[in-house]
């Protein structure tokens, strides 16, 4: 019998579309929405964002079809909600002891996770979509500007260890991180060279330097 549960409906974005993401809902809603979302990431990773339907996500997830089209408002807001939903998380950033630390264990992170064909195909299928819904994009905006906000705590630390110049305030800390992981995405994406230890060492090496020279320094 399919998943349907009334309460908990999301908001909207002013469209009727719904918004996801607007609630943490617990209990059946909240093993409805892993569900819609273990549906949507194998749809993604089989037939991609064009081949994506509602009726397939209907099918796997054991959620019925009208649920689903009142709660996400189609194949844009449920490939939206795989973010959302993932943002949620209570992930937090290497503490290493050193700027240098922090910033390699977190680009050994990016190598590892696309070195695991189960965690890289879903991750290379969502970003995929980003290129062909501008929900979906904007989405996977707003999860890697969060993600970065909970970086910046990396910057606080070595600013406190007197590692980076000071004042915290002057140091755009999210630009930092990007710069440590930009590069790695650009192999793994758009060369498609793959990802290995050196080239995080060199990525970490580059942005590094970049910080001792100042260049992350916003003037203020």
């Amino acid at each position: 019998m399919p998943v349907d549960n009334e309460q908990n409906v999301q908001a909207t974005d002013g469209t009727g579309v719904a918004r996801p993401g607007t609630r943490r809902p617990g209990g059946r809603t909240a093993r409805t929405r892993a569900a819609v979302r273990d549906a949507v990431l194998t749809g993604l990773t089989e037939h991609g964002y064009s081949g994506l339907t509602v009726e397939y996500v209907a099918e796997h997830s054991g959620v019925h079809k009208t649920t689903l089209y009142r709660r996400w408002g189609g194949v844009d807001g449920l490939v939206a909600d795989i973010l959302d939903l993932a943002g949620e998380d209570s992930w937090t950033p290497p503490d290493t002891g050193s700027l240098h630390g922090d910033l390699h264990a977190l680009a050994l992170e990016v190598v590892h996770s696309f070195a695991d064909p189960a965690s890289a195909a879903p991750t290379s299928a969502v970003i995929a979509a980003a290129f062909q819904s501008e929900p979906a994009a904007q989405a996977l905006r707003a999860y890697y500007a969060e993600r970065f906000t909970r970086c910046e705590v990396i910057v606080d630390r070595a600013v406190a260890r007197g590692e980076l110049p000071g004042p915290r305030s002057a140091i755009d800390g999210g630009a930092l991180v990007r710069a440590a992981a930009a590069p790695l995405f650009f192999r793994q994406f758009i060369t498609r060279e793959g990802l290995d230890e050196p080239a995080a060492d060199q990525a970490v090496a580059v942005a590094l330097a970049a910080a001792h020279a100042g260049m992350f320094t916003t003037g203020t």
